[in-house]
Protein backbone atom coordinates (compact mmCIF):
# COMPACT_ATOMS: atom_id res chain seq x y z
CA UNK A 1 0.00 0.00 0.00
CA UNK A 2 1.22 3.49 -0.84
CA UNK A 3 0.43 6.55 1.30
CA UNK A 4 0.57 9.89 -0.50
CA UNK A 5 0.15 13.25 1.18
CA UNK A 6 -0.09 16.75 -0.23
CA UNK A 7 2.99 18.56 -1.48
CA UNK A 8 3.89 21.32 0.99
CA UNK A 9 3.80 25.01 0.22
CA UNK A 10 7.27 25.88 -1.13
CA UNK A 11 9.36 28.15 1.07
CA UNK A 12 9.91 31.50 -0.65
CA UNK A 13 13.14 31.48 -2.72
CA UNK A 14 14.44 34.64 -1.04
CA UNK A 15 14.14 33.03 2.41
CA UNK A 16 16.01 29.94 1.21
CA UNK A 17 18.68 32.10 -0.42
CA UNK A 18 19.35 33.84 2.91
CA UNK A 19 19.44 30.49 4.73
CA UNK A 20 21.94 29.14 2.19
CA UNK A 21 24.36 31.89 3.27
CA UNK A 22 24.49 30.33 6.74
CA UNK A 23 26.89 27.60 7.80
CA UNK A 24 25.36 24.68 9.67
CA UNK A 25 28.26 24.96 12.14
CA UNK A 26 27.30 28.58 12.86
CA UNK A 27 23.77 27.46 13.68
CA UNK A 28 25.28 24.73 15.85
CA UNK A 29 26.75 27.43 18.11
CA UNK A 30 23.31 28.43 19.37
CA UNK A 31 20.91 25.63 18.37
CA UNK A 32 21.17 22.08 19.72
CA UNK A 33 18.22 20.27 18.16
CA UNK A 34 17.30 19.50 14.56
CA UNK A 35 20.73 18.26 13.46
CA UNK A 36 20.90 14.92 11.68
CA UNK A 37 23.30 12.14 12.66
CA UNK A 38 26.84 13.23 11.64
CA UNK A 39 27.34 9.78 10.10
CA UNK A 40 25.25 11.13 7.19
CA UNK A 41 27.85 12.91 5.07
CA UNK A 42 28.16 14.71 1.74
CA UNK A 43 28.89 12.77 -1.44
CA UNK A 44 29.93 15.99 -3.19
CA UNK A 45 32.33 18.09 -1.09
CA UNK A 46 32.16 21.85 -0.73
CA UNK A 47 28.47 22.36 -1.40
CA UNK A 48 25.86 24.17 0.71
CA UNK A 49 22.18 24.16 -0.25
CA UNK A 50 18.84 25.02 1.32
CA UNK A 51 15.42 23.79 0.24
CA UNK A 52 11.87 22.86 1.14
CA UNK A 53 11.62 19.38 2.66
CA UNK A 54 9.69 16.89 0.55
CA UNK A 55 9.65 13.60 2.43
CA UNK A 56 9.79 10.01 1.23
CA UNK A 57 9.48 6.84 3.31
CA UNK A 58 11.30 4.17 1.31
CA UNK A 59 10.87 0.63 2.64
CA UNK A 60 13.65 -1.94 2.45
CA UNK A 61 14.15 -3.42 -1.05
CA UNK A 62 11.26 -1.60 -2.83
CA UNK A 63 12.21 1.66 -4.55
CA UNK A 64 8.93 2.29 -6.38
CA UNK A 65 8.09 5.33 -4.25
CA UNK A 66 11.41 6.95 -5.21
CA UNK A 67 10.33 7.04 -8.85
CA UNK A 68 7.00 8.55 -7.83
CA UNK A 69 8.71 11.15 -5.63
CA UNK A 70 11.13 12.45 -8.24
CA UNK A 71 8.24 12.52 -10.73
CA UNK A 72 6.41 15.00 -8.49
CA UNK A 73 9.35 17.01 -7.17
CA UNK A 74 9.58 20.73 -7.94
CA UNK A 75 12.37 23.30 -8.26
CA UNK A 76 13.65 24.20 -4.79
CA UNK A 77 12.60 20.92 -3.16
CA UNK A 78 15.00 19.00 -0.92
CA UNK A 79 14.17 15.28 -0.90
CA UNK A 80 14.40 13.62 2.52
CA UNK A 81 14.50 9.81 2.38
CA UNK A 82 13.63 7.79 5.47
CA UNK A 83 14.97 4.28 4.72
CA UNK A 84 13.09 2.61 7.60
CA UNK A 85 16.36 1.37 9.09
CA UNK A 86 17.67 -0.32 5.94
CA UNK A 87 21.34 0.51 5.32
CA UNK A 88 22.05 -2.49 3.08
CA UNK A 89 20.22 -1.45 -0.08
CA UNK A 90 21.24 1.78 -1.83
CA UNK A 91 18.33 4.21 -1.56
CA UNK A 92 19.65 6.52 -4.27
CA UNK A 93 21.57 6.14 -7.53
CA UNK A 94 22.34 7.53 -10.96
CA UNK A 95 18.94 7.25 -12.65
CA UNK A 96 16.93 8.96 -9.89
CA UNK A 97 19.78 11.48 -9.55
CA UNK A 98 19.29 12.53 -13.18
CA UNK A 99 15.49 12.65 -12.81
CA UNK A 100 15.71 14.77 -9.66
CA UNK A 101 18.29 17.10 -11.19
CA UNK A 102 16.08 17.70 -14.23
CA UNK A 103 13.13 18.41 -11.91
CA UNK A 104 15.08 21.17 -10.14
CA UNK A 105 15.61 19.39 -6.81
CA UNK A 106 18.34 21.21 -4.85
CA UNK A 107 19.47 18.38 -2.58
CA UNK A 108 18.84 14.84 -1.34
CA UNK A 109 19.47 13.25 2.04
CA UNK A 110 19.25 9.49 2.45
CA UNK A 111 19.17 7.93 5.92
CA UNK A 112 20.97 4.94 4.47
CA UNK A 113 23.32 4.19 1.63
CA UNK A 114 23.54 5.24 -2.01
CA UNK A 115 25.32 4.08 -5.13
CA UNK A 116 26.83 5.57 -8.31
CA UNK A 117 28.90 8.16 -6.44
CA UNK A 118 30.96 9.00 -9.51
CA UNK A 119 27.80 9.68 -11.50
CA UNK A 120 26.32 11.75 -8.67
CA UNK A 121 29.46 13.90 -8.59
CA UNK A 122 29.34 14.30 -12.37
CA UNK A 123 25.68 15.35 -12.39
CA UNK A 124 26.21 17.70 -9.47
CA UNK A 125 22.97 17.39 -7.51
CA UNK A 126 24.22 17.28 -3.88
CA UNK A 127 23.47 14.08 -1.97
CA UNK A 128 24.07 13.24 1.68
CA UNK A 129 24.01 9.60 2.85
CA UNK A 130 25.63 7.06 5.19
CA UNK A 131 28.02 5.67 2.58
CA UNK A 132 28.05 3.52 -0.55
CA UNK A 133 26.39 0.21 -1.31
CA UNK A 134 26.28 -1.74 -4.59
CA UNK A 135 22.98 -3.47 -3.71
CA UNK A 136 20.16 -1.47 -5.23
CA UNK A 137 16.45 -1.17 -4.56
CA UNK A 138 14.03 -3.00 -6.85
CA UNK A 139 10.82 -1.57 -8.33
CA UNK A 140 8.40 -4.06 -6.74
CA UNK A 141 5.30 -1.88 -6.33
CA UNK A 142 4.67 -3.00 -2.75
CA UNK A 143 4.65 0.03 -0.46
CA UNK A 144 6.05 3.42 0.40
CA UNK A 145 4.97 6.90 1.48
CA UNK A 146 5.31 10.39 0.00
CA UNK A 147 4.85 13.74 1.76
CA UNK A 148 4.23 12.29 5.22
CA UNK A 149 6.13 12.91 8.48
CA UNK A 150 9.36 10.87 8.56
CA UNK A 151 12.46 10.37 10.67
CA UNK A 152 15.82 11.00 9.02
CA UNK A 153 19.15 10.89 10.82
CA UNK A 154 17.37 10.86 14.17
CA UNK A 155 15.35 14.00 13.42
CA UNK A 156 11.63 14.29 12.81
CA UNK A 157 11.01 15.92 9.43
CA UNK A 158 7.68 17.21 8.17
CA UNK A 159 6.89 18.19 4.59
CA UNK A 160 7.51 21.92 4.29
CA UNK A 161 10.33 22.13 6.83
CA UNK A 162 13.47 23.98 5.77
CA UNK A 163 16.61 21.90 5.18
CA UNK A 164 20.13 23.36 5.25
CA UNK A 165 23.00 21.04 4.35
CA UNK A 166 26.74 21.49 3.88
CA UNK A 167 29.96 19.58 4.53
CA UNK A 168 29.53 19.95 8.29
CA UNK A 169 26.07 18.36 8.37
CA UNK A 170 22.34 18.83 7.95
CA UNK A 171 19.90 20.84 10.05
CA UNK A 172 16.10 20.76 9.89
CA UNK A 173 14.24 23.97 10.72
CA UNK A 174 10.53 24.37 11.24
CA UNK A 175 8.93 27.21 9.27
CA UNK A 176 8.46 29.24 12.47
CA UNK A 177 12.20 28.89 13.25
CA UNK A 178 13.55 29.71 9.82
CA UNK A 179 13.79 33.50 9.88
CA UNK A 180 15.09 34.04 13.41
CA UNK A 181 17.67 31.26 13.04
CA UNK A 182 18.82 32.73 9.72
CA UNK A 183 19.05 36.23 11.21
CA UNK A 184 21.09 35.03 14.20
CA UNK A 185 23.45 32.92 12.07
CA UNK A 186 24.13 35.77 9.64
CA UNK A 187 24.69 38.18 12.55
CA UNK A 188 27.29 35.84 14.04
CA UNK A 189 29.01 35.29 10.70
CA UNK A 190 29.23 39.05 10.13
CA UNK A 191 31.06 39.41 13.47
CA UNK A 192 33.62 36.69 12.75
CA UNK A 193 36.05 38.67 10.51
CA UNK A 194 36.56 41.23 13.30
CA UNK A 195 37.28 38.42 15.78
CA UNK A 196 39.82 36.85 13.44
CA UNK A 197 41.50 40.22 12.90
CA UNK A 198 41.90 40.67 16.65
CA UNK A 199 43.45 37.20 16.98
CA UNK A 200 45.89 37.90 14.14
CA UNK A 201 46.79 41.18 15.84
CA UNK A 202 47.96 39.21 18.87
CA UNK A 203 45.00 39.17 21.26
CA UNK A 204 44.31 35.91 23.07
CA UNK A 205 41.04 34.10 22.38
CA UNK A 206 40.21 33.58 26.06
CA UNK A 207 40.59 37.31 26.69
CA UNK A 208 38.31 38.24 23.81
CA UNK A 209 35.57 35.76 24.67
CA UNK A 210 35.76 36.08 28.43
CA UNK A 211 36.59 32.41 28.88
CA UNK A 212 39.71 33.34 30.84
CA UNK A 213 37.73 35.30 33.40
CA UNK A 214 35.17 32.50 33.70
CA UNK A 215 37.86 29.92 34.47
CA UNK A 216 39.75 32.19 36.86
CA UNK A 217 36.58 32.96 38.81
CA UNK A 218 36.16 29.33 39.88
CA UNK A 219 39.57 27.82 39.43
CA UNK A 220 40.94 25.05 41.64
CA UNK A 221 44.71 24.85 41.49
CA UNK A 222 46.11 21.32 41.19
Amino acid sequence: MFRVGTLPEPIAPERLARLAQCETATIGHFLHSGFMDPAITAVIPGRRVAGTAVTVLVPPVDGTINHYAVGHARPGDFLVLDRAGDHRHAGWGGVVEVAAHVAGVVGVVVDGTATDFEEIRHIGLPVWCRGPSPITLKRLGLSGSFCVPVSCGGVAVNPGDAILADESGIVVLRPDQLDWVTDEALRRQEREPALLARLRAGERLHDITGAGAQVEASIVRV
